[in-house]
């Protein structure tokens, strides 16, 4: 059975290394041009572009690789760069054990609107004067980089929480503003883990709720006004993102991939998966060939 490629570690040469930052245009030349095959990793990544041609696909949506824009990808979700032209920009991958060692807590991650586990993950556009100023951030964090300044990651990640800040106001939705209300944060921060939990077993609304002791409206209603999507929504797309991943790549059955994630019926899966995502199963599976 194939699986999708994962990088585990952050530098090939260096298993221990928990933070890098590379040019996007001597990626191309060190590849030649060509795109790596759609991958995953076991920690962020940020890819701003300063000008760009191509496409940008993260769990299996596709968005255009232009000048003037800000990616974010969460550890798992699967993603490829297939560029037309050598691109100009900056990629910085880091993990959670650069966050907690730097001063930078993993609360403040999950309080912004930038890194979604899975479902739609467009970029945020920039204009001229944003642009520069988030160039201006990569570029003090490079030299840091591959400088021998004293304590320079703990200047990284300053420089990196300051961009995260500044991409985050630029968001129609501010989830830093709203986790002033703690418990409203502390909702979604437990949905969220109790959905990554158990999502191959439970879809409904009423199970995550009772489980934090809650009424499914309130549970609907505070994350609708976090994330924009009602509940039901977030479960749903938790399950068909993983339900492409298996379909794309592996070669497990559908009705392997049904009893996977908890359908009873491997009807009940195709229905559902055509009704969240306007394809069947089998046809989603045939567009990798």
């Amino acid at each position: 059975m194939s699986t999708v490629k994962t990088y585990h570690s952050i530098n090939s040469t260096n298993k221990y290394a928990s933070f890098s930052i590379s040019k996007m245009e001597d990626i191309y030349a060190k590849r030649d041009g060509k795109a790596d095959e759609p991958h995953r990793h076991d920690y962020y990544t940020v890819l701003l572009v300063a000008k760009g041609s191509g496409t940008h696909s993260i769990d299996f949506n596709a968005y255009t690789l232009a000048d003037q824009q800000i990616y974010f990808v969460s550890p798992g979700q699967v993603h490829q760069v297939i560029e037309k032209q050598k691109s100009v920009g900056f990629v910085m991958t880091f993990s959670t054990t650069f966050l907690v060692e730097n001063s930078v807590h993993l609360s403040f991650i999950d309080s912004l609107n930038l890194f979604h586990d899975y479902g739609q993950s467009p970029p945020l556009p920039l204009d001229a004067g944003q642009l520069q100023k988030l160039i201006g951030y990569c570029t003090e964090i490079n030299q840091l980089h591959y400088g021998t300044s004293p304590m320079k990651e703990l200047a990284i990640g300053a420089y990196l929480k300051l961009l995260l800040i500044d991409c985050n106001t630029l968001c129609a939705i501010n989830p830093l503003e709203s986790s002033l209300n703690l418990s409203g944060n502390h909702t979604i921060k437990t949905f969220k883990e109790h959905v990554n939990e158990r999502y191959r077993e439970q879809h409904s609304t009423s199970y995550y709720a009772e489980q934090m002791h809650i009424t499914p409206d309130h549970l609907n209603r505070t994350i609708k006004n976090a994330l924009g999507i009602t509940a039901k929504e977030y479960i749903q797309s938790r399950i068909t993102t993983e339900a492409k991943r298996l379909l794309y790549f592996t070669d497990l059955t559908t009705k392997e991939i049904a009893f996977n994630l908890g359908f009873s019926e491997p009807s009940h899966f195709s229905a559902f998966f055509k009704k969240c995502t306007k394809i069947s199963p089998s046809d989603f599976k045939h567009q990798k060939v």
